[in-house]
């Protein structure tokens, strides 16, 4: 017998937010602060159809131009009750709009992974955000306990140094602060994490990521000596070779702009970033991590994501054919 369910309320998510040192062509954002660029760039520059089936309903209501929420749930889902899904940095920007639309979505127990108090508050201080440090191992399992799926959004953030003066030309310089440089964030601390999620028997792992990881000379690797493309690559590849059904989204630059208004394109191997279509909007990667967990055809999937710009195209809408073009393991 089908299970119908009613499309829970997400709220549509809109900033203006851009960072100042933005630019279109040049240096792009990922799911942290951290920056995709161009790899041709010599130089660091600034800047939810319906759809039926004997055991599923996937139910969708549009807002205005976007999406307010998108549902799968399956006979499988119903008679067992809500999934629970840990976000890992949902502190982050885009890491507050998972956990918002998972803690506002029928279907899933949200569970959220902070590593202050002060971020714990900033999204409402609910007693489902735990304090960990993803550094430390031992300090996130209390919030992976019990989960039956995994979305990790942390990322080593580096830090511009003191005294840059944009009126004056040049580039700032960057740094990482002692503890907090890739390896120890993007390597360790998601080994430890994908570690603890194995141990825990997760059905799914959802990992973000960005575009540039195929050209060690990506500019990104060199803000704060970090190599933080490097480490990022090496957490997917042990995250591939876990045997944890996984998807790895290495997402293009990072817009805070409304999500569900574009056409989202599908990459690998960097191909993207040598088009004009490299950027993303935050929401539209959110809503992809959900997604991800709700289909088959996105399991053991590692793919570029971008999005046409605002206008152009048809707004992406069919997730599972959105996977279903995906062809990389990794």
């Amino acid at each position: 017998m089908a299970t119908v369910a009613v499309a829970p309320r997400v709220p549509l998510v809109i900033s203006n937010n851009n960072c100042r040192f933005s630019n279109s062509r040049s240096v792009r954002q990922c799911h942290k602060c951290s920056w995709v660029a161009h790899p041709q760039s010599s130089s660091l520059s600034f800047h939810y159809s319906t759809s039926f089936s004997a055991s599923s309903v996937f139910v969708q209501r549009r807002v205005r131009k976007g999406f307010r929420s998108v549902g799968v749930i399956t006979k499988a889902m119903a008679d067992s009750g809500p999934s629970t899904v840990l976000v890992t940095g949902a502190g982050g920007r885009t890491g507050k709009i998972v956990y918002k639309k998972l803690r506002e979505a029928d279907q899933y127990v949200a569970r959220g992974l902070v590593r202050t108090e002060e971020s714990k508050e900033s999204i409402g201080g609910a007693d489902d955000i735990f304090i960990g440090d993803i550094r430390d191992a031992n300090s996130i399992l209390p919030a992976i306990q019990g989960i039956d799926a995994l979305v990790i959004l942390t990322s080593a953030v580096p830090k511009m140094k003191p005294g840059f003066d944009p009126t004056k030309g040049g580039r700032p310089e960057f740094y990482f602060e002692d503890g907090s440089y890739p390896e120890q964030v993007d390597w360790i601390g998601q080994k430890n994490q994908i570690d603890a999620a194995k141990a825990a028997g997760v059905k799914q792992i959802v990992l973000v990521g960005s575009m540039g990881g195929t050209d060690i000379n990506n500019p990104l690797n060199s803000l704060g000596n970090g190599n933080i493309l490097v480490w990022k690559r090496k957490a997917e590849q042990y995250l591939a070779d876990s045997g944890v059904p996984y998807t790895i989204i290495r997402a293009g630059g990072l817009q805070d702009k409304e999500g569900g208004i574009r056409e989202l394109l599908i990459g690998k191997d960097d191909e993207l970033l040598k088009t004009e279509t490299r950027t993303i909007a935050r929401a539209d990667v959110a809503e992809v991590c959900i997604q991800a967990l709700q289909f088959e055809e996105a399991k053991f999937k590692a793919f570029d994501l971008a999005s046409k710009p605002e206008g152009t195209g048809t707004p992406t809408k069919d997730f599972k054919a959105l996977f279903s073009q995906i062809t990389t393991r990794f």
